[in-house]
C-alpha cells in the first residue's frame, strides 16, 4: 500500500461522509483538482479484502460492509414490547371466556376495543382467531395460543 496522498485522502474523506453513493463528477467538485479517477481506484485497490470496500454501482462509488461480513453484523434481540391497559383487559377476558367474540369482549370491558388491541395480541402470539360462531353475522372468536 502506498502512502496516500492529499488527493486520495480528500477522496477517502467525501465518500466516506457521503450519503449516497457519487459520481467521479461529484467527488471531483468536492475535491477540487488532481486525478480522482486514480484516487478512487487505488481507494478500492486498498480497501480490497478489509472488512469494508469501496465498490462501483452503475457509474457511483461507495464504502460498503464486506459481504462476508454480514454475519457479525446481524443481530437477533428481543424487543420488549409493553401491553397496554386496554391489551392486558382484552387478554385476560379471552383467556377466562374462550372462545369468545369482540362484542363479548366489549360488552365484558364496557367500552369498544379498537381493532389494533386485538392485532397487538395476534402479533405477539397471545391470542388467535379460533373459527367462526353459528349465529347470525357470523363473528369471529379469539383464543389464546
Amino acid at each position: 500500500m502506498t502512502p496516500p496522498n492529499d488527493v486520495v485522502r480528500a477522496v477517502e474523506a467525501v465518500l466516506f461522509a457521503a450519503a449516497d453513493p457519487m459520481t467521479i463528477d461529484s467527488i471531483r467538485a468536492y475535491v477540487g483538482g488532481g486525478d480522482v479517477r486514480a484516487a478512487v481506484e487505488q481507494l478500492a485497490r486498498d480497501y480490497a479484502g478489509r472488512g469494508i470496500n469501496l465498490v462501483q454501482r452503475g457509474d457511483a462509488w461507495h464504502f460498503q460492509t464486506a459481504a462476508d461480513m454480514a454475519h457479525v453484523l446481524r443481530r437477533d434481540r428481543e424487543e420488549v414490547r409493553r401491553l397496554s391497559r386496554a391489551g392486558i383487559e382484552t387478554l385476560a377476558i379471552i383467556a377466562y371466556h374462550e372462545p369468545v367474540t369482540r362484542a363479548e369482549i366489549e360488552a365484558i370491558r364496557g367500552v369498544q376495543i379498537s381493532k389494533g388491541t386485538l392485532d397487538v395480541l395476534m402479533e405477539a402470539g397471545w391470542v388467535r382467531p379460533a373459527g367462526r360462531r353459528e349465529v347470525p353475522g357470523r363473528p369471529l372468536t379469539f383464543v389464546t395460543t
